[in-house]
C-alpha cells in the first residue's frame, strides 16, 4: 500500500483546463476573508451599477473561492473606464489595491508569445505553416512526425505534444531558466501522442517552443523582445517576466492557509507559457494589440488570423456555445454567453499555483476586461469578468437586458435503445481509467472537472443523450473520425455567487483490450497502490504546496491492462493511450521503470521518481544528518511512529530546506515558504529534504 495514500491533492477547485492542471488549495485565504470586514451588499448597490457588480463579484471570489486579492480593469475604445480591486493584509483586513500592483497572469502569457510570433510573420521572417524545424533546426523528437509540426500548430494546441514539462518551473524568488535551457533536450527522447494537426488539446510545451522560435528568429532573448516591441511602444511599466529587474514589492502577495504571512514571490519560469507579470490596466491595454487597435505593432491581418476557429480544423465536440474553442493563442474565440447577445467575445485564462487571471475582449466593440487574483481559479475570474462586462454593456445600451440563467429540472427517464449498451466498457482520461457501465438506462459517474460537476447518476432522456439528476449536465457517446469513442459532457456548471459557465468537452476515451502475459501482469500488480516520489524538484518549488504533482500512485484497471491510463507494454514500460481533444487529454505521460541498488525508479513527465519501498525511515534519535546526493535535489523519508509528536529542528545551508506532510498529504510545514526551521512531526507522514548536491542538513528531534 502507498505510504500516505499518494500525497493527496490540497484542494479541488482548480480547472484542469488551464496553465497547470493543478489543485487550488482548498479554502485558500478563507481564514483571512472570514476575519475581514466584508463590504455589504447594500454598499455595493449604492455604487455605480458596473462598479457595484464588480464589487459583488469581488465579494463572491473572496468569500467563497479562496481569493486573497483581486484587481480588475475595463477599457473601452482605448480609454480606461473603470478599475479597482481589493486585497488582504497580513492581519486579514481588506483594503483597496493599487492599480500598479502586479500579478502573475499565468497562461494569459500565451497571448504575448503568440503576438510576438505574429509580429515576426508581419515582418516576413516567419511563415506559421512551414515546419518548425525551419526556425529551430535543432528541434527533434523520437517520432518522425515531429517534422510536420508548424508554428500554427503550437498556437492552436494541435502539435500532438504530450503536454507540459513542469519540473522546477514555479519557484520561490528564483528565476532558474532550467526549463527553457533543457526543453529541446527533453523533447528529443519523447514521442507524439497524435498526428500533428489531428486535433487540438491544451499543450503548454508548444508555447515554450514558440518562445524559443521568437528568440532564434529575432536574435534576442524573449524578455528583451517583449520589452522592446510590447512594453516600450505601449508605455507599459508593470509588464515584466521573472528575468526583468523590477521592484518585487509591487507583486501582489501570495497567501496560503498554512502560513501566517505572505509567501515568497512566485516566479513562473516558463515565460512563453505562463511567466508574464502584469496589472489589470496594462493587460487591457495590451489586449488592444490583439484586437487590431495597434496595427503599427501587430497587423490587422494577423489579429484576424488569431480570431479564427482553429479548433474546427481537427476533431472537436459538436458544440459551438462553449467556454473553449481555440483560436491562435485564444482559449475561445466565441465565448458564451456573449453569443446569445450577438456579440463575439474572445478569452484567455491563466493559472499558476498561486496567481489566476482572465482576459475577455470584444473585438468589434473594442472593449476588454481583465480580472486578476491571488488564489482562486481562472474559471472563477472568467465568469466574474463576463458578469461585470455584461453589466457594462447593459449600462452603455449595447444590450437591452441581461438574460436570466437557464433553469434546470429533474430529467424524465425514457426507454433507451438497446444498442447503446455497447458503449459500456473501460474508459480513460489523463492518468486514470474507469469502467463505465450502462445499466437500465443509467450511468453513474464521479465528480468531474475538479469537482465543479458533482458526482451523480445520468439517465437516458432521448436523442442518444443521458441527463444528470440535477438536470445541468448532458452526456453522450461520440464515435469520432479518428477512430476513438469519447464520452462528451456538456454542462452548465454552478459557481455560487458567480453564475453558470457553459462547458462542452470530452471527458473519457474508450480503451481497447490489451492482453498481457501472466509475468507482465504480475509485475504491474506488485506495483498497484504504491507511490513514487519526485527526486529532482528544487525544494523552493511551489509544487511542494501541491504534493500530488510530485508523486505518482500506480492504479490499474480491473484486468491490469492499463496503468494510470497508460497502455502496459512489458514488465517495466507503459505508453500513453489517451488521445482526447479539448482538455482532458492534456499532460499525458509514459511510465518507464528501472531498478538500482534495491530501489525501483520511475521516469515520467520529465521527472525521476523513487518508489516508496526504496525510502528509509527518518532516524528517530536526537540528532542525525541528511546529505543531498549528486543525483537529485530531494530525499524523501517516511516518518516512524516513534517520531510522532516530536519537534523537528533543521539546520540547513542557504537554499536548502524541508517539507513535512501528515498521513493525508496535507503540508505541516514547508520551510522555504514559511521561513521556519521547525515542525511537530505527525504520525504516519512524510518528510522531504532538498538543496544543492552535497548539502548537509542537520536534523534534531526534541522530546514529545
Amino acid at each position: 500500500m502507498n505510504t500516505i495514500k499518494g500525497l493527496k491533492k490540497t484542494g479541488a477547485a482548480a480547472m484542469a483546463a488551464l496553465l497547470l492542471a493543478l489543485p487550488v488549495a482548498e479554502g485558500q485565504g478563507t481564514a483571512w476573508a472570514a476575519e475581514a470586514s466584508a463590504a455589504t451588499t447594500t454598499a455595493a448597490k449604492e455604487k455605480d451599477p458596473v462598479e457595484g457588480k464588480a464589487q459583488e463579484m469581488i465579494e463572491a471570489l473572496m468569500s467563497n473561492y479562496g481569493v486573497t486579492g483581486v484587481q480588475y480593469a475595463i477599457r473601452d475604445k482605448g480609454k480606461l473606464v473603470l478599475s479597482g480591486g481589493t486585497t488582504l493584509d497580513d492581519a486579514g483586513q481588506k483594503q483597496a489595491i493599487s492599480q500598479n500592483e502586479m500579478f502573475g497572469i499565468g497562461s494569459v502569457s500565451k497571448m504575448y508569445v503568440t503576438a510576438a510570433a505574429m509580429m515576426l510573420v508581419d515582418q516576413g521572417k516567419v511563415d506559421i505553416d512551414r515546419p518548425l524545424t525551419d526556425y529551430i533546426p535543432e528541434f527533434q523528437m523520437a517520432d518522425e512526425r515531429y517534422k510536420q509540426i508548424t508554428p500554427r500548430m503550437l498556437m492552436n494546441h494541435s502539435a500532438g505534444l504530450y503536454g507540459s514539462h513542469y519540473k522546477n518551473t514555479i519557484l520561490m524568488n528564483d528565476n532558474d531558466t532550467q526549463n527553457h535551457d533543457t526543453l529541446l533536450t527533453n523533447l528529443r527522447t519523447e514521442k507524439l501522442k497524435s498526428d500533428p494537426g489531428e486535433y487540438s488539446v491544451y499543450e503548454n510545451d508548444g508555447f515554450q517552443l514558440l518562445e524559443l522560435m521568437v528568440e532564434r528568429v529575432s536574435g534576442m532573448s524573449y524578455t528583451e523582445y517583449l520589452e522592446r516591441y510590447v512594453s516600450a511602444p505601449l508605455e507599459l511599466t508593470s509588464t515584466k517576466t521573472p528575468l526583468n529587474r523590477f521592484d518585487r514589492e509591487l507583486l501582489e502577495p501570495v497567501r496560503f492557509p498554512l502560513f501566517e504571512k505572505a509567501m515568497p514571490a512566485e516566479n513562473a519560469n516558463i515565460l512563453g507559457t505562463g511567466g508574464v507579470y502584469a496589472s489589470a490596466e496594462e493587460l487591457t491595454k495590451f489586449s488592444e494589440v490583439l484586437t487590431g487597435e495597434y496595427p503599427q505593432i501587430l497587423s490587422e491581418k494577423s489579429t484576424q488570423a488569431m480570431l479564427q476557429k482553429e479548433y474546427r480544423k481537427g476533431v472537436w465536440v459538436k458544440d459551438e456555445d462553449n467556454s473553449f474553442g481555440f483560436g491562435l493563442g485564444w482559449d475561445a474565440v466565441n465565448l458564451e454567453p456573449f453569443g446569445e447577445y450577438g456579440i463575439q467575445a474572445v478569452t484567455k485564462g491563466g493559472d499558476t499555483i498561486m496567481y489566476h487571471s482572465a482576459l475577455v475582449a470584444l473585438p468589434k466593440e473594442d472593449i476588454s476586461i481583465a480580472v486578476l487574483s491571488s488564489g482562486g481559479s481562472s474559471i472563477f475570474n472568467t465568469t466574474a469578468a463576463s458578469n461585470i462586462l455584461l453589466e457594462y454593456l447593459k449600462q452603455k445600451g449595447n444590450i437591452k437586458e441581461i438574460l436570466p440563467e437557464d433553469k434546470f429540472e429533474k430529467p424524465v427517464k425514457k426507454e433507451m435503445p438497446a444498442e447503446l449498451n455497447n458503449y459500456s466498457g473501460l474508459y480513460g482520461n489523463q492518468g486514470a481509467t474507469r469502467e463505465i457501465a450502462i445499466e437500465n438506462g443509467e450511468i453513474k459517474l464521479p465528480a468531474l472537472m475538479s469537482d465543479l460537476i458533482p458526482a451523480q447518476t445520468y439517465v437516458y432522456t432521448g436523442d442518444k443523450e443521458f441527463t444528470s439528476e440535477d438536470g445541468t449536465t448532458l452526456l453522450s457517446f461520440d464515435d469520432q473520425t479518428n477512430g476513438h469513442t469519447y464520452i462528451r459532457i456538456r454542462s452548465s456548471m454552478e459557481l455560487p455567487g458567480l453564475g453558470r459557465p457553459l462547458m462542452a468537452y470530452y471527458e473519457y476515451q474508450k480503451l481497447g483490450d490489451n492482453k498481457l502475459s501472466a509475468d507482465v501482469t504480475a509485475a504491474w500488480k506488485a506495483r498497484e497502490g504504491k507511490t513514487y516520489y519526485a527526486l529532482d524538484e528544487k525544494i523552493n518549488s511551489f509544487f511542494y504546496l501541491s504534493p500530488s504533482v510530485l508523486s505518482k500512485t500506480i492504479t490499474l484497471d480491473q484486468d491490469a491492462e492499463y496503468a494510470n491510463s497508460t497502455k502496459i507494454v512489458d514488465a517495466d514500460h507503459a505508453v500513453n493511450a489517451i488521445e482526447i481533444p479539448v482538455m482532458t487529454g492534456r499532460d499525458v505521460f509514459d511510465l518507464d521503470f528501472t531498478h538500482e541498488g534495491g530501489a525501483e525508479y520511475l521516469q515520467a513527465d520529465g521527472r525521476t521518481y523513487i518508489g516508496e519501498d526504496g525510502l528509509a525511515k527518518l532516524y528517530a534519535g536526537h540528532s542525525s544528518i541528511v546529505t543531498i546526493p549528486a543525483s537529485g535535489d530531494a530525499r524523501w523519508f517516511k516518518l516512524p511512529t516513534s517520531a510522532a509528536g516530536k519537534t523537528l529542528t533543521v539546520d540547513a545551508p542557504q537554499g536548502a530546506g524541508f517539507a513535512v506532510y501528515d498521513a493525508d498529504g496535507t503540508p505541516v510545514n514547508i520551510s522555504t515558504a514559511s521561513g521556519s526551521n521547525r515542525a511537530v512531526l505527525p504520525e504516519g507522514g512524510m518528510i522531504v529534504f532538498g538543496g544543492k548536491a552535497g548539502d548537509v542538513v542537520h536534523v534534531t528531534l526534541g522530546q514529545k
